[in-house]
């Protein structure tokens, strides 16, 4: 009789695949209160990594950190019409405190513009304040009715900048600028995902914005995630909060604004987008462990010999870790790491060593080989590196063999039914197309130019839209 699988399998049922690899890889727990998650050491770890280096991205633009309360009064949200309105149905509101009833409600934090507006009124006076560049790492609130661990979750954790500018081209540009080189680069680079840079339509820009550009991914179900987005944020709200600057022309005008942010959602979209019915595939440049070391047996030579191959290693510039628990069946941890998606496994048992070699796994293209235990401090780095390229190619492929071009709606709806994306010019499809695609749970995920690129406008010549059914 056949072993059942550790997995569901992804062409049996990708939710269930999904919620199977989350537990079993251990990157989290549901948490107590519904919506909400327990993020376990192993998810943290990546969380970590891709926190650390976008940090050093945002902060390469001149970005610097703060941090703003988490309780903003309910009367700072209803200052932008707009913006009140769009996170209404998600808003979780105090009403009590210390036994008794607040003069005044707060809102747990959903998003920081209007409490940043609030101190950016204060601190910014003349030109020379201007540009303000200011990002928080936080979490945020947002009342969710269809949880699913990290890609929908009433709490979450993220990072938000918020910026002021002196002219509408210096904002519109810094929003383009951490579109393409903080999160593009970092998306594309690091996490290996492949992903479409384009601009949301009117209907699904920012709540109080003037325009939003966003990254989208293809998952392995063929469904679109937002990954990250970009908002110009034009003058809505400094002038619903009076953010005004004395110009070097002596007059007081309204400051430009932008704000952007990811999301621990990326963990969620880096399990969907390279996972396979083995487990994670981790990107080496992202993996907080990219090699493991397994001792087959509990000898006292193969252990040492693991320990050194992990020193070595190290010395190479690799994360290593050394797994000499033998008194865990060796089967049971080569899984184990599977599931985890560590790039490469390096197995050393008692024959391994009388031929002065280990067995090479790699996980991501998958296969096996023995090496020479002389030539692995070589081959290792080479082999990660190849790897990280392969998962961003794999994605790709996925998503360009999986993107049918289309002229009507019905064609539209139809290769979304199926597990694709469609594209469509936007001349062909319009706020009316749209609208009907959204009744059958069908979205405009962003619109592109002809030649690629993000448009300046929604209604620029050539424009093509990207549509897909959506986390």
């Amino acid at each position: 009789m056949a072993k059942a699988p550790v997995l569901t399998p992804q062409a049996e049922d990708f939710p269930r695949w999904y919620q199977d690899l989350i537990n079993k890889a251990e990157l989290a727990d549901n948490g107590p209160v519904r919506g909400t998650m327990v993020i376990r050491p192993y998810g943290y770890g990546l969380w970590e990594r891709m926190q650390q280096d976008m940090d050093a991205r945002i902060k390469a633009e001149g970005v610097q950190n703060a941090y703003f309360p988490l309780f903003i009064p309910q009367s700072y949200l209803t200052k932008e019409a707009e913006h009140v309105e769009g996170f209404a149905p998600e808003l979780a509101i105090v009403t009590h405190g210390g036994g008794k009833k607040l003069e005044e409600p707060v809102v747990v934090r959903p998003t920081s513009e209007t409490i940043i507006n609030e101190y950016f009124a204060k601190w910014v006076q003349s030109y020379r304040d201007l540009p303000l560049l200011i990002n928080q790492w936080a979490n945020v609130v947002r009342w969710e009715l269809r949880p699913r661990l990290f890609l929908r979750t009433s709490e979450f954790l993220w990072q938000e900048g918020h910026t002021a500018h002196a002219t509408y081209e210096d904002a519109r540009d810094f929003a383009s600028r951490i579109h393409r080189h903080v999160y593009a680069d970092f998306m594309e680079n690091v996490l290996a995902m492949d992903v479409v840079l384009g601009r949301k339509t009117a209907k699904e820009r920012f709540a109080g914005a003037i325009n939003t550009l966003t990254l989208e991914g293809m998952m392995g179900d063929g469904k679109a995630l937002q990954l990250g987005t970009s908002h110009e944020l034009g003058q809505n709200f400094a002038r619903a909060f009076n953010t005004q600057f004395l110009s070097k022309e002596g007059k007081q005008e309204l400051v430009w604004q932008t704000s952007w942010g990811s999301t621990t959602r990326m963990v969620g979209a880096l399990v969907m987008m390279h996972g396979d019915d083995s487990g994670l595939r981790i990107p080496p440049r992202l993996a907080p462990v990219q090699a493991v070391v397994l001792a087959i047996k509990g000898d006292e030579a193969v252990l040492a010999k693991v320990r050194e191959i992990g020193d070595r290693l190290t010395a190479a510039g690799v994360r290593v870790q050394v797994d000499d628990r033998t008194d865990t069946p060796f089967g049971r941890r080569a899984v184990d790491w599977e599931l985890k998606g560590v790039p490469a496994r390096i197995e050393v048992g008692p024959r391994d060593l009388e031929g002065g070699t280990a067995m090479v796994v790699r996980r991501i293209p998958g296969g096996k080989e023995p090496v020479r235990l002389d030539a692995l401090p070589d081959l290792l780095p080479k082999a990660l590196e190849e790897d990280q390229a392969l998962l961003l190619r794999q994605a790709r492929e996925r998503r360009e063999a999986r993107t049918t071009d289309v002229r009507t709606v019905e064609e539209a709806a139809e290769a979304a039914a199926a597990g694709g994306w469609a594209r469509i010019p936007w001349a062909d499809l319009g706020p009316e197309g749209e609208a009907a695609l959204a009744e059958q749970a069908v979205s405009v995920r962003c619109l592109v130019a002809e030649d690629g690129s993000v448009p300046d406008a929604d209604d620029a010549p050539g424009n093509v839209a990207f549509v897909a059914r959506a986390y």
